[in-house]
């Protein structure tokens, strides 16, 4: 871990780089295993929510209102989190943080069987609630563990493999639960009887049993793992020090935290709300189990894009690509509210190339500099996440204003990430403290 001086600095010449242990390349090896799975699942709402709307006839405010209890679990769960990986360790708590996901996957079958609205959202909460375990533990694991300078790259390479899950899961929810019901296989909406309904409710069950599997033996896998204690052994270098320093005199985490929060709003509003946007007639005119397809090549975008920024940043400054792609995000949203048809679908979809290295890029700017103050902004920003949960805003302008007009909320946040590149994420000269 970097740290302006003092034992935050001799931390920093002591952590191996990601190419100098087969230990570590094994560890960052595993750990993209992780941030793929959370990824899939955390996507695999994205076909859900469309079909929940039809099985419970719920509003876009409703709909979207389940996305939002995913997020609010960053929230309530982000310190928890911080607090147990200080108790137990990273690797304990991946572990914990992978039964706790498999628990609420398996709460999703008495839910379907039911059907329960209430129950659906506890188990969500249950599975976000472990996943923000694990993006507490991983994500700054990621970022010190090598060079500094490489850090918005290095996450940028392992986010990448966050995509392939996001990816895969449209297809894997567009089969499985989509491509098996009445409400996916009927263009636009649909006024189900009560046996369809209880016959969609029950198609989610197959999926979330699969998913509990593979958590589970994921989790095994991780708990048999020599895994490096990086994130222990920088913890007790740096405690000493972080009474010294001050997390609020660091503009680019400050300015960071809303711009990950604001971020969120984007890219959860954009994929919560595409199934039904492409659907519409006069957009796409399609089935929502064909739309997912469509989903494919928006999270298919944001993996091509990561890989490529992860690349794009060994040459260029981290910030001026975050300028250049919120610029791109803001034009193609344009597109998507003020156009209709092939143009207004694929300017959306192409949005996820453009948000694709937002997320990665923004956290890693946001810690550059902490030195000792690390871990704590890292638990800040993940807390950030949370506005993901604002996607219920977007819902209620869908209902009120309509659909594509909702979108321009999303142009606004991409503002906003455009400030922060090109003013935000600059580093601020912090005062030594005397006898440093």
């Amino acid at each position: 871990m970097v740290g302006p001086a003092g034992s935050a600095a001799r931390t920093s010449t002591q952590a191996p780089h990601v190419g100098s242990s087969p230990s570590y390349r094994a560890a960052l090896t595993l750990l993209a295993s992780l941030f793929f799975m959370w990824g899939f699942i955390t996507v695999i709402n994205n076909t859900l929510l469309p079909h929940l709307r039809s099985v419970f006839s719920l509003s876009y405010t409703q709909a979207t209102l389940i996305e939002s209890v995913w997020f609010i679990a960053y929230f309530f769960a982000s310190l928890p989190s911080a607090k147990l990986i200080e108790r137990v360790g990273y690797q304990r708590a991946l572990v914990i943080g992978l039964v706790i996901m498999a628990v609420g996957a398996l709460g999703m079958i008495p839910a379907a069987r039911l059907p329960s609205y209430g129950i659906t959202l506890t188990s969500l909460f249950v599975i976000a609630s472990g996943i923000t375990l694990l993006q507490v533990a991983a994500n700054p694991y990621v970022a010190v563990i090598g060079p500094p300078e490489t850090a918005s790259s290095r996450l940028n390479l392992v986010q990448a493999f966050n995509s392939v899950g996001t990816t895969l899961a449209p297809l894997f929810g567009g089969y499985l639960i989509l491509g098996r019901s009445a409400s996916g296989t009927t263009k636009g909406e649909v006024v189900l009887t009560q046996a369809e309904r209880l016959a969609d409710a029950q198609s989610v069950q197959l999926p979330y049993l699969i998913v509990a599997i593979t958590l589970v033996l994921l989790a095994v896998v991780i708990a048999r793992f020599k895994l490096p204690a990086l994130g222990q052994a920088t913890q007790r270098a740096t405690r000493e020090e972080r009474s010294l320093h001050s997390l609020w005199r660091h503009r680019n985490l400050v300015l960071g935290i809303p711009a990950i929060f604001i971020y969120l709003i984007a890219e959860i509003g954009v994929s919560n709300l595409f199934i039904n946007f492409v659907s519409q007639p006069h957009i796409g005119n399609l089935t929502h189990a064909e739309a997912s397809n469509y989903l494919f090549l928006l999270w298919g975008g944001m993996m091509v894009g990561r890989f490529a920024g992860s690349l794009l940043m060994r040459r260029v400054a981290p910030e001026t690509v975050l300028a250049i792609f919120s610029i791109g995000a803001f034009v193609v949203m344009l597109l998507t509210v003020f156009t209709t048809g092939a143009v207004a679908m694929w300017s959306l979809i192409a949005v996820g190339l453009f948000h694709s290295i937002m997320f990665p890029t923004i956290f890693t700017l946001g810690i550059k500099g902490l030195g000792p103050l690390t871990e704590e902004g890292s638990g800040l920003l993940v807390m950030a996440i949370a506005g993901g949960a604002l996607v219920v805003v977007q819902g209620w302008l869908a209902d009120r204003y309509g659909l594509q007009q909702a979108f321009l909320l999303t142009a606004v946040c991409e503002l906003y990430v455009l400030f922060y590149a090109l003013w935000g994420a600059r580093t601020t000269p912090v005062v030594a403290t005397a006898g440093e």
